[in-house]
């Protein structure tokens, strides 16, 4: 009789719910985990991406059922929702972007556009690997160590750089007092010692030959903020070494423009 008489108890009541959907929850997490571990018809980075976003889709639903429990208490649930159309389209206005973060989220999941460790680009302006893909937003991790959130409603362009391959596209900004001439053949010869020293890092074939290897794209851009020409040097890398790939091809183009005195693009001067 204690024991009864103590759950009737609203705090307990409450409390007992809490843990029901905790305890569900962290079972259900529990079963997907083990599915994945016993399936093997989906990718590795795709399943890790199921499983994070199912972690998040849980949480809220937990969240909800409590919520909606808590209410229903205090509230008889089906007048208060049949006498609240007003307000539940004023709720819907006032949280759209909520809602169209959510609607994007699941259009980014299904139609596979991103995978959780997967390197992207932001708009243009934030990049770096995606951390965590919750289902209103994106985690980045950017290059400089910082951890960018994202909602997807904000996001007007998406790249994604890990779709097994990237190009790394580095470049040398030359006065337009350089003799394109002679930076073509300095160019040149930087192209053919990046394939020497670091073949491999290029993305293979089926027959083990580089997809793209690198290559001088000669003058991509002209009078670059009136200070001179872009000369550029691209190449098809793996994925995991895009990073270590671009520092060794930016070590090469500043010591062949070291030794071999290039005219570099200056600032303007203003002061005068």
């Amino acid at each position: 009789m204690f024991f009864l008489g103590l759950f009737q108890q609203l705090p307990v009541k409450i409390l007992t719910v809490a843990l029901l959907i905790i305890l569900t929850v962290y079972l259900i997490r529990k079963s997907i985990k083990l599915f994945f571990d016993k399936t093997y018809f989906l990718d590795e980075k795709r399943e890790e991406t199921l499983m994070h976003f199912a972690n998040q889709v849980t949480k809220v639903l937990g969240l909800v059922f409590f919520f909606i429990y808590v209410l229903s208490i205090f509230f008889d649930l089906e007048k208060f929702v049949t006498g609240s159309v007003v307000v539940a389209g004023a709720l819907a206005l006032i949280f759209q972007h909520i809602i169209r973060d959510y609607i994007m989220g699941l259009t980014y999941l299904f139609e596979r556009q991103i995978h959780h460790g997967d390197y992207v680009i932001i708009n243009g302006n934030r990049q770096g690997k995606i951390e965590e893909i919750s289902i209103r937003y994106l985690k980045i991790r950017q290059f400089d160590g910082y951890l960018y959130t994202v909602s997807y409603s904000s996001i007007v362009e998406l790249q994604n750089g890990n779709r097994g391959m990237r190009r790394v596209n580095e470049s040398l900004v030359l006065n337009y007092k350089q003799n394109p001439d002679y930076a073509f053949k300095v160019m040149e010869e930087v192209a053919q010692t990046c394939n020497e020293k670091y073949g491999e890092y290029l993305l293979k074939d089926e027959h083990g030959f580089p997809v793209e290897s690198f290559k001088f794209n000669q003058i991509t851009e002209l009078n670059v903020d009136f200070r001179g020409h872009r000369y550029s040097l691209s190449g098809l890398v793996k994925e995991a070494d895009f990073l270590e790939a671009s520092k060794k091809v930016r070590y090469e183009l500043a010591m062949a423009a070291y030794k071999n005195d290039l005219k570099m693009a200056e600032s303007l001067d203003t002061s005068h």
